[in-house]
């Protein structure tokens, strides 16, 4: 069961902020990060790649689905974080009124590590061990007709890119800065729906 719907704006946006500042510093699922580091890393490549506001903040919430799972009953991945972290996410976005795009960017990033060890087999050795252990949770890697209807997905490359963020973002005492200037992009996007 997903945490109470906030009914304003600015109520639903401090609460998904409350689980940053409640469950993000803890260890990211055995990489070198914590889960806040791990998002705001994600997050500043897709703002320096020069991306919108939605694919930014789909990179800041990607993994949202782990934080959401320490207040819900979840399955987990053998001390990996929690299985479907990804629907749980997406699921939670779109309660709160976040944009359809946007919940999809988060739902589809473990489906674009699914497609890309199908595609490009040698990106599975490119994975952290911990990635490598939660593929065998999140469905291993794709079949050829999965594949296929992956990339015909009108988002396909920018979930692809969302996915290359979430591979780089792992790096140690990268400076965290103020969530502000993400609560005040979550806003923008929640005034402007």
């Amino acid at each position: 069961m997903l945490p109470h719907i906030p009914d304003t704006p600015q109520a639903t946006v401090e609460a998904i902020f409350a689980l940053y500042e409640a469950h993000g510093h803890a260890d990211y699922i055995g990489e070198p990060v914590s889960q806040l580091e791990h998002m705001w890393q994600a997050a500043a490549l897709a703002e320096a790649a020069g991306y919108g506001e939605e694919v930014v903040l789909a990179a800041f919430f990607h993994d949202l689905g782990h934080l959401c799972a320490n207040t819900a009953d979840t399955a987990a991945m053998d001390g990996f974080g929690a299985v479907d972290h990804e629907r749980l996410g997406a699921e939670y976005l779109r309660a709160r009124g976040f944009s359809e795009r946007l919940a999809t960017l988060v739902e589809s990033h473990v489906l674009a590590k699914r497609y890309l060890t199908h595609k490009h087999p040698a990106y599975l050795r490119r994975l952290s061990p911990a990635s490598q252990a939660t593929l065998a949770f999140q469905g291993g890697p794709m079949g050829a007709a999965e594949a296929a209807a992956f990339e015909q997905h009108p988002d396909a490359a920018t979930i692809i890119r969302l996915r290359g963020w979430d591979d780089q973002a792992k790096e140690e005492h990268y400076p965290v800065g103020s969530l502000d200037h993400f609560k005040r992009m979550a806003l923008r996007h929640l005034a402007s729906r």
